[in-house]
């Protein structure tokens, strides 16, 4: 029945090619390959950090990629109700999807942080760079009057006697922060408007469909490329820049030893990829049955690490730069995530001349590379959602009045996150909502679905009967999980042990390993000054974290339970593809086409 309603609701199409191809560059490219990567880079080794990076690119990130986006072409279905034609035993990873979707929403704040800097950067001086503000303390210092290690060590460590006006500005001019996440304070003003502003963005981003999708990405997809790359030059030639492009990329192979590279290195493919988030699902499910997904695929995967890298040299030859101003080594200035996009960055482009103008460049493209991501996830719900019930929300302004009841409910449950507590509300979110190992078991389940249920081979065919392109064997043997079981019983005792790097486990495995790992790595959650929350607090994050796991088992034990029949015969019927699919093979229901050759 479900199958028959979704075929009489024609789907949308992309109105051209190039508008999937921008909205899948701003879905994949966003703040981290700007405020994460670089860090990681330099943290991890340098130029040593490229070769786990590039081994998970290609051994985790192009793979998974081009399995969602094949599934979403494919099946012409959303995150959720897709695999019901692949395998309905794993539909409960749809719905542990649809969580992480709404765990990111919680990122729309980094975006009302961006604004608000966006509008203070018109003014002459800027705020941050001076002492003179009604949220100054007389523990201030002026940026002019930072020509010490001690004083850039208290403007990137607060608390410690003199404060940088960068961070008074960020700490008590925007956040307002509290003591902690049990101290919730005072709802502020001008956070809640940018929050509104963002999310009246987002919803004329996405209100009709991939209809006016299509149109903003034009927009959002290529103007951060523009500024990326007059940020790029603008860096290179301040003084001391090559002094920043040493420290990121110098080499230092002991450090590929270190387990926590080779997750850090995992983790950032996971992120900065949009693997397991569905966005990439839902995308390409809006493509024709014929477009070249292989092709698009690897393009577009080879662009985001492209990216990534390039955006090392704009962000440290920036930080270079502020080192030689203040006097200290460049790893004094080195951050990560808000602290590089609204501290160090915002003080290193008040030294710059005509600091205004440098200012709007770089609050503009943080915004635009946070906006493509946060209004293609929205996209993925709503669209999830449309799908799994397409007689009550496909038709006349259904989806704009669920599109509005969705974002209104969203920007009322964030309002808290505009309080004096907010930040450490996001850090919790952040960091438990969705983390690498809920990522990465996805992912596990999602090889196990389309290499076991549905078949790594018929994928393949798939893909060749959609691109006219043979899928390299090398995709194929990563989809696969581990080894047969056949081969544990085996004599040979080490067997077990051999089976375990066969090529085809390599997906799975990895994604296995570094699932565990995730987890037993994991260090407790602190707050910007190294505190530690309150204990009801990381109860509250590992609920957060297991609510993300527990809908995919879950899915698959009521299914089990529900359905009719003896054991062995309901886990055949769950495991194997679901009949509301196309049945004619590959090759019969698209002509074939010619190889490489685009619709």
């Amino acid at each position: 029945m479900e199958g028959a309603v979704q075929g009489q609701l024609k789907r949308e199409r992309w109105g051209h090619k190039r508008e999937y191809l921008l909205a899948s560059v701003g879905n994949v490219v966003g703040l981290g390959n700007v405020w994460r990567f670089p860090y990681l880079c330099y943290k991890n080794g340098g130029g040593a950090f490229l070769i786990p990076y590039c081994l998970f690119a290609v051994l985790l990130g192009m793979p998974v990629f081009l399995l969602e986006t094949a599934i979403g072409q494919y099946c012409q279905q959303g995150a959720v109700t897709c695999w019901s034609r692949l395998c309905p035993l794993s539909r409960g990873t749809g719905y542990s999807i649809l969580v992480i979707q709404l765990y990111s929403r919680a990122y729309i704040i980094i975006l009302a942080w961006a604004l608000l800097y966006l509008v203070y950067s018109f003014r002459a001086p800027l705020p941050w760079a001076t002492c003179s503000n009604p949220w100054n303390t007389d523990r201030c210092v002026e940026l002019t009057s930072m020509n010490s290690t001690s004083a850039l060590n208290l403007s990137l460590a607060p608390g410690n006697g003199t404060r940088s006006s960068v961070s008074e500005f960020w700490e008590r001019g925007v956040l307002s922060t509290s003591q902690g996440i049990q101290d919730v304070g005072p709802v502020h003003w001008q956070l809640v408007l940018s929050l509104f502003v963002c999310w009246i963005i987002c919803y004329f981003c996405v209100w009709k469909g991939v209809r006016s999708t299509g149109k903003v990405v034009y927009v959002t997809a290529v103007f951060p490329y523009v500024m990326l790359a007059v940020l790029l030059v603008r860096g290179l030639t301040l003084p001391g820049a090559w002094d920043g492009v040493l420290f990121y990329l110098y080499p230092e192979p002991s450090r590929l030893a270190d387990l926590e590279v080779w997750q850090d290195a995992c983790s950032q493919v996971m992120f900065s990829y949009g693997l397991a988030s569905g966005s990439i699902i839902i995308l390409s499910s809006y493509n024709k049955e014929q477009n070249n997904c292989y092709k698009d695929s690897l393009w577009l995967c080879v662009l985001n690490s492209c990216t990534s890298f390039v955006a090392g040299f704009a962000v440290f030859s920036t930080l270079g730069f502020m080192a030689k101003q203040q006097g200290v080594t460049v790893d004094m200035v080195v951050s990560s995530g808000p602290g590089l996009a609204f501290i160090a960055f915002p003080q290193a482009v008040a030294l710059m001349p005509l600091p205004q103008l440098w200012a709007v460049c770089f609050f503009i493209m943080l915004l635009m590379l946070g906006l493509d991501t946060v209004f293609t996830g929205l996209e993925t719900i709503i669209s999830s959602v449309i799908d799994l019930f397409p007689r009550h929300l496909k038709g006349p302004w259904r989806r704009e009045i669920f599109l509005t009841v969705f974002c209104l409910f969203c920007f009322i449950m964030q309002i808290p996150m505009t309080t004096s507590g907010g930040m450490y509300q996001f850090q919790l979110i952040d960091y438990y909502g969705a983390t690498g190992g809920s990522l990465l078991f996805i992912c596990l389940v999602q090889c196990v679905a389309a290499g076991w249920a549905f078949g790594a081979e018929r994928l393949c065919a798939e893909v060749k009967a959609m691109t006219g392109q043979q899928v390299p064997s090398l995709f194929a043997l990563c989809w696969k999980c581990i080894t047969p079981l056949l081969s544990l019983v085996r004599p040979h005792s080490l067997t077990p042990l051999l089976s375990l790097v066969r090529p085809h486990s390599l997906t799975p495995l990895l994604s296995l390993v570094f699932l565990v790992c995730s987890f037993l790595n994991s260090d407790p959650l602190t707050s910007s000054d190294g505190s530690m929350f309150p204990g009801w607090a990381y109860s509250l994050g590992w609920a957060l974290s297991l609510s993300v796991i527990v809908p995919t088992p879950l899915w698959a034990l009521t299914k089990i339970y529900l359905t009719k029949g003896p054991v062995r015969e309901r886990l055949r019927v769950l495991w194997n593809p679901g009949h509301d699919g196309p049945a004619a093979p590959a090759e019969t229901r698209w002509p074939v086409k010619e190889q490489g050759a685009d619709p």
